[in-house]
This record gives structure tokens, sequence and C-alpha cells, in this order.
């Protein structure tokens, strides 16, 4: 299904049949990958004394109920409400769906004991003005990925400075393949989430960061039509599914 889309003053074409997913499901087993030292997520059916919702069991549907964090069981999107003192939705912040996007895999540098990003790295990569969107695929890139447990791995992560460098190249959706933009353990100085959305001095309020999605080896870098598709949640974050589009020439 090949389609013409016009975004501001670009008009490109996609074939809609082939879509690129590339958000993480949410299983609630052991296959779920896990961060920020929670336990697995649950999804089991509700129980009314010996009646269980399941049509296995007995019931005439499947009902469940789901107990999950969105920051700590897969692809999440999030707003600038996850780091302000005032409540801010990302609902508010995501008001439209299609971006252009490029994809980009960067090998994490050493730095002391960690291993970053950095802004050095990402100038090879992106040039201001270049997508609305940039969606980065850390090297090396494995399925496991998709089950991973971070808790206590000290994750690579993006320097301030490179954070700084990718709002300045007008980026306003930022997708990372790890459970946060900035380190595991910072003693709660969030810079890289503070430097992207400018927060607190003039805050981008329609920007967005999304964090645990996985881009496939088969994806190739280079530039795609981005949806970026959210749960109707009123949250600071949400579970959402990010679906790439192949730029037709």
């Amino acid at each position: 299904m090949i389609t013409t889309i016009q975004l501001d003053q670009e008009t490109i074409k996609v074939d809609l049949a082939q879509p690129l997913d590339i958000s993480i499901t949410l299983s609630g087993d052991e296959n779920n990958p896990i961060a920020w030292y929670l336990e697995q997520p649950i999804i089991e059916p509700v129980k009314e004394g010996k009646w269980i919702a399941k049509v296995t069991e007995g019931a005439s549907v499947n009902f469940n109920n789901i107990q999950f964090n969105p920051h700590a069981h897969g692809t999440h999107t999030e707003s600038v409400g996850h780091i302000s003192e005032e409540f801010y939705s990302v609902n508010k912040a995501l008001k439209q769906f299609f971006f252009t996007a490029k994809v980009i895999s960067v090998a994490p540098e050493n730095y002391g004991e960690d291993f970053v990003i950095s802004k050095k790295q990402l100038q090879r990569y992106v040039a201001k003005n270049e997508a609305e969107a940039l969606v980065i695929r850390t090297l090396p890139n494995t399925k496991k990925k998709r089950q991973q447990k971070h808790s206590h791995t000290n994750w690579p992560y993006v320097l301030e400075e490179a954070a700084i460098y990718i709002r300045e190249c007008g980026i306003k959706h930022l997708l990372i393949d790890l459970p946060s933009v900035d380190k595991e353990k910072d003693d709660g100085l969030l810079l890289a989430h503070r430097a992207f959305w400018n927060y607190p001095e003039n805050t981008r309020l329609d920007a967005t960061i999304t964090e645990l999605i996985y881009v496939s080896n088969k994806i190739e870098d280079g530039h795609y039509l981005l949806n970026l598709q959210i749960a109707s949640i009123k949250n600071d974050a949400t579970p959402s599914k990010p679906v790439l589009y192949k730029i037709l020439s």
C-alpha cells in the first residue's frame, strides 16, 4: 500500500504494508525485560470466589488484570512530567503521531567505569534539522535485549553534552534501546533527561523520550517515517508502540 504523506513542507512516500515494529511486547512472564529493581509484570485472570475468568477454566471469556510499570517493563514513551514537580501527562505532549526519523547505530564508548554516548559520536551521524525523531540502536545489538534484566547492570547512557546536541539538532522525539537515557545510579541528577527537555529553564513540553525499544539488525540505518503510538493513560509515561516505515525514493 504505497502512500504519499505530507509532513510540514516535505512530501514522502512509504509502503504502509511494510511496518517495522521497534517495540518490545509486554508478556508477563520470565521473557519480559525488567529494569528498576522490580519483579516481572503480572497478567492473570480475574478471580471471584471459585470463578476464574479464563475460558479454559470454564468461563465464557478471558478477562485479565494486568499489573506493570511502564518505565520498568517494556517500551514506553514519557513526557517532561517524568521529572517535573508539576504533573504533565504524556498525552498532552504527544498530539501528532507521524514524524520523520533517523535510525543510527552507536557503540557506546568507554568513560571511566562507564560506557556512554557522547556528543562527538553523535556529530558523525546527526545534523541540525535532519529529522524530527532520532532512533538510537546501541551496539552490540542482540535479540537478548528483548528479555534483558537491566537492574544493577550500569547500562550505557547519554552524556549531558550529547543530549544538548540532540536538542539543538531539532530532535523532538528521542528513542533508545536502553531503560533510560541516564545512568542507572546517578543520585537523581537525570542530566540527559533535563538537557533534552531543557528543564526547567525553557521546557520543551512537546518533546518525548521513548526507552526500551528494540531495533532489529534487519533495519538499516537511515531515514524513515515514524508512527509513535501511545496508550491513552493519564500519566507521565505510557506503554507505546513505535513503528517505522522505510521512505521510498
